[in-house]
């Protein structure tokens, strides 16, 4: 596993759909060593942190296998990492394997999985077309959530280490689908909450 690009961005105006929208989905690629701080790589922000950003979404990781399986689903031209709003583009990081709490070594910073991407209209905005967040949720490519645990600096090529596997089978892809179907057997939900890095906010979405 490994780093293939570092992508950040601040936020932008753009006209989408009669109307205009501050987003920070686009995301560039950048050459070198980031720093990365406890909220956010150094130069990335997000526009609306209600919903975005936050320890819990400190970092995005979307991974190159998913890239090749979009670029047969959808035509274009434009395939630059970042593209899914994504800080790290990574070789060999799925959401069907990284478990709720692993713990990573990547560079010199550590990065604690705790949760899928639920993708919103921006989405939409970013790939120019009004279904793309359906299409998105239906494909089940979540990419991975990180809380920092400790900052550092991340660049292109570092690898990804497991250090510390989490105490449980549930994989990130697991609680996407869970979130998406609100819907799960009692013993399945019973240990989704007990899981002690998963965010409250999706605890709450079950009534914990």
């Amino acid at each position: 596993m490994h780093i293939l690009s570092v992508n950040v961005g601040l936020p932008r105006s753009v006209e989408w759909a009669g109307r205009t929208i501050t987003t920070g989905i686009f995301k560039q690629p950048i050459q070198g060593a980031v720093s990365l701080e406890p909220l956010n790589f150094v130069g990335d922000q997000q526009a609306d942190l209600k919903v975005h950003g936050g320890p819990d979404k400190a970092v995005y990781a979307y991974d190159n296998l998913h890239y090749e399986h979009w670029q047969h689903q959808l035509e274009r031209d434009d395939w630059t990492p970042g593209l899914f709003g994504e800080n790290l583009t990574t070789e060999g990081l799925l959401e069907s394997e990284v478990h709720i709490g692993d713990l990573f070594r990547v560079g010199s910073a550590l990065l604690r999985a705790v949760q899928p991407r639920f993708p919103c209209y921006k989405l939409n905005v970013r790939f120019d077309d009004p279904g793309m967040t359906r299409r998105f949720a239906r494909e089940g490519r979540s990419g991975i959530y990180f809380r920092v645990v400790e900052p550092g600096a991340v660049q292109a090529s570092d690898v990804i280490t497991l250090i510390e596997a989490a105490n449980t089978n549930i994989t990130i892809q697991t609680v996407f689908q869970i979130v998406l179907n609100r819907q799960a057997n009692a013993d399945l939900l019973a240990q989704l909450v007990a899981l002690p890095h998963l965010p409250d906010s999706i605890k709450r979405m079950f009534g914990h």
